[in-house]
């Protein structure tokens, strides 16, 4: 039985090592030099090394004139003459008008159809719809008894003597809100209007063009609440007043309300144009007869003259709508790109 001798590697110090330098009669190439070292040296160590065995030496460039030249053409005089004759610079349609090297020769891949815009598809669209759906929801679940108190005192005659009941302020933020949600979906509901009937491009973004038709019903609610407030103070009580502001509150936010589902279902359920316009007259006609209604059990019901009524109710409600519905067919064109 053979037993193996026991090796012992001695390792001289790194630093002796780079130190003294071994002399070879042929030159060394790094990779050899790095074979010296262990295998846990550090990189500082290994570039010390090869500086101590591996000198740079100087580059003689030849004198000798290139034989190695291309056919046709003369032997180069200098390394640095790298031109190259005529035949190999141009080709056969160099002279073509229609050469242009410069210019990329094609594309890469096929070029896809852009796709067309849609109103479901519209992020800032689709925002406005869900900040109405949660104030809607929000108002709901918060004032649910205003809601239905205010239901059951819309069709009651006031009489006089009794104190009326105030809202409370989180109450008349949440008709607010409700207000301000009317106003969007106006603005959303005659967007999709245009959009089908008026013109589908116009001059300025989507989001700008709801914002001004938002703007300009905002302006017209409140330019009806400043008209009411005025005939109120001019011809009639200031608790009559009280009361038909409440009302009229009370109505555009049950406008908006109403609005919502057929809205919801022309962005994003392809609910028909005509179906959306008769829901949304259906609800408009249902708002204006129920003002009506009140206008007269707060103002007329003890005169009883119509005539008055009749003539309060068209200035104050007929005649504003018609300028609504005008006016934003007014702005509709201004904005629409005419081809």
């Amino acid at each position: 039985m053979m037993q193996q001798a026991d090796s012992v590697i001695i390792e001289a110090p790194e630093a002796e090592m780079a130190q003294e330098p071994l002399k070879y009669k042929k030159e060394l190439t790094p990779k050899e030099v790095l074979k010296w070292l262990p295998k846990n040296a550090t990189p500082a160590q290994q570039d010390s090394m090869i500086q101590a065995h591996i000198k740079p030496s100087e580059i003689h460039w030849s004198n000798m004139p290139d034989t190695l030249h291309l056919p046709g053409h003369q032997p180069g005089k200098s390394f640095l003459d790298v031109s190259l004759p005529q035949y190999y610079r141009e080709s056969f349609f160099s002279k073509d008008s229609l050469f242009h090297p410069e210019l990329k020769g094609g594309r890469l891949g096929v070029a896809g159809d852009p796709i067309p815009y849609t109103v479901a598809g519209d992020d800032f669209v689709t925002a406005l719809l869900l900040f109405c759906f949660l104030i809607a929801s929000i108002a709901f679940t918060k004032s649910r008894q205003f809601i239905i108190r205010q239901a059951k005192t819309f069709f009651r005659t006031p009489s006089y003597g009794t104190t009326v009941i105030t809202e409370t302020s989180s109450e008349l933020r949440f008709q607010f809100f409700l207000c301000l949600q009317t106003c969007l979906l106006i603005a959303i509901g005659f967007f999709l209007y245009s959009r089908a009937s008026v013109g589908d491009t116009f001059t300025i973004d989507q989001y700008q063009v709801i914002s001004i038709y938002a703007g300009y019903v905002g302006v017209y609610f409140l330019l009806k609440a400043l008209l009411y407030s005025i005939v109120g103070w001019v011809f009639f009580d200031r608790k009559k007043n009280e009361q038909w502001m409440k009302s009229y509150l009370f109505l555009v936010s049950s406008e908006g309300v109403l609005l919502l589902p057929a809205i919801l279902l022309m962005t994003y359920f392809g609910f028909s144009l005509e179906s959306a316009m008769i829901y949304t007259l259906v609800v408009v006609g249902i708002t204006k007869i129920l003002s009506f209604y009140k206008c007269f059990i707060i103002f007329f019901k003890r005169n009883g003259i119509f005539l008055q009524i009749f003539l309060y109710f068209c200035a104050l409600e007929v005649v504003p709508l018609f300028a609504l519905s005008g006016g934003l067919v007014l702005i509709s064109h201004y904005l629409k790109i005419n081809f």
